[in-house]
């Protein structure tokens, strides 16, 4: 294992590369070959970033360029989950959720063991930091209405509709009903 850069302080540097899309700019971080941050940068930034894209941050851009494209439906990416147990185990289960279909919060709660914790589940979905990668934009209200998805509501609204149209595309093509749930 190569050693990690780091600033003054000793903190170890993100290295940090730039995706320009129709919603707007994202950037994508990595820090020891797993995926850390993914955002658009009119809503949030990240200290501690040195700009250099690696093989991993081509490869994430490129996974992301072909998802809103129509070309790829899932990742293939080494992700570092953090936050709590509970954090992580919430995320793990929102990874599981199906290219164009949703889950409640109340579902996700259920799925892994704590059907009192749909709140809580919420609270982990927020504060993902891999938006997109993890498909945070698939969970929902138990109404089906859209929780607010951070500051980047034009997102989640943009993915889920781009996703179910691919769904209804894909259904008319095959000449079956599509699957939104």
């Amino acid at each position: 294992m190569r050693p990690l850069r780091k600033d003054a302080r000793g903190k170890p540097l993100k290295n940090i590369a730039y995706l320009k899309t129709d919603f707007g700019e994202m950037a994508l971080a990595e820090l020891d070959g797993l995926i850390t941050d993914v955002f658009l940068t009119s809503h949030t930034t990240l200290g501690n970033v040195v700009e250099k894209e690696t093989p991993l941050l081509k490869k994430a851009k490129r996974q992301i360029r072909e998802y809103l494209a129509g070309k790829r439906q899932s990742f293939d990416l080494p992700l570092a989950l953090n936050g709590s147990d509970f954090q992580r185990t919430v995320l793990a289960a929102v990874l599981k959720i199906p290219f164009g279909q949703t889950r409640s919060y109340k579902q996700i709660a259920e799925d892994i063991g704590h059907p009192r914790a749909a709140r809580a589940v919420g609270t982990a979905n927020r504060h993902c930091r891999i938006s997109i990668i993890i498909p945070c934009h698939r969970v929902i209200r138990s109404n089906g209405s859209v929780a607010a998805f951070g500051e980047e509501n034009c997102l989640r609204d943009y993915l889920l509709e781009m996703e179910a149209e691919q769904v209804e595309e894909a259904a008319k093509a095959s000449g079956g009903k599509s699957k939104s749930k």
